[in-house]
């Protein structure tokens, strides 16, 4: 009971979707409405406000992360904790509050990862970092992180309840970026800081 009480409390925390919560405090249009059309952090920078998107960054992720530290923090067992984060995870990809149409989980899943190991969250994020830094393609970056977290989850943990629930949100994170691999393919995929479209 305790444990389905946060997956549904996970859910529901990672549906708040930050980039339209940022986005109408800061007077900007809807990260919907341009770009990618994608209400994450990426999308919002592309509104040329830096602050907006940093927020949203830091928001989405957060999300991920409390998720598991409340439930960990009041008794959830520890076997459940990344199926918790996952849930968090799915309410960003599919956010209750937007109709089901949410982002694509980049932020939210380095958060998961940081409730579950701090070390798993800075392997993701130098990854992402190194990648971006690099080729300036956030899609790019988060493709290669979420190949790599899994693997780094099962030599961290040697546990399948942390590994398999990390696999498979790396797997849908990389589902929700089929448009992104079509368009790196293609030549045509924009950059980080590209300007509104």
């Amino acid at each position: 009971m305790t444990t389905a009480i946060f997956v549904v409390l996970g859910y529901l925390l990672g549906s708040l979707p930050f980039a339209v919560i940022v986005s109408r405090a800061f007077g900007l249009a809807d990260p919907r409405s341009y770009g990618s059309g994608n209400p994450g952090a990426t999308n919002v920078l592309r509104s040329g406000n830096k602050a907006a998107a940093v927020l949203t960054l830091v928001g989405d992720a957060a999300k991920g992360w409390l998720a598991v530290w409340l439930a960990a923090h009041f008794g959830a067992e520890h076997a459940a904790l990344a199926t918790i984060g996952v849930a968090a995870f799915l309410g960003h990809v599919f956010p209750v509050f937007l109709g089901f149409k949410g982002g694509k989980g980049v932020a939210t899943a380095v958060g998961v990862l940081l409730g579950l190991h701090w070390i798993l969250a800075l392997a993701a994020t130098l990854t992402w970092l190194l990648v971006a830094v690099a080729t300036r393609y956030s899609s790019l970056a988060a493709l290669l992180a979420a190949l790599e977290a899994p693997f780094a989850a099962w030599i961290l943990s040697d546990r399948a309840d942390i590994a398999l629930p990390v696999a498979a949100m790396s797997l849908l994170l990389i589902w929700r970026h089929a448009a992104n691999i079509r368009k790196l393919l293609a030549g045509t995929e924009s950059r980080i800081g590209g300007a509104k479209t």
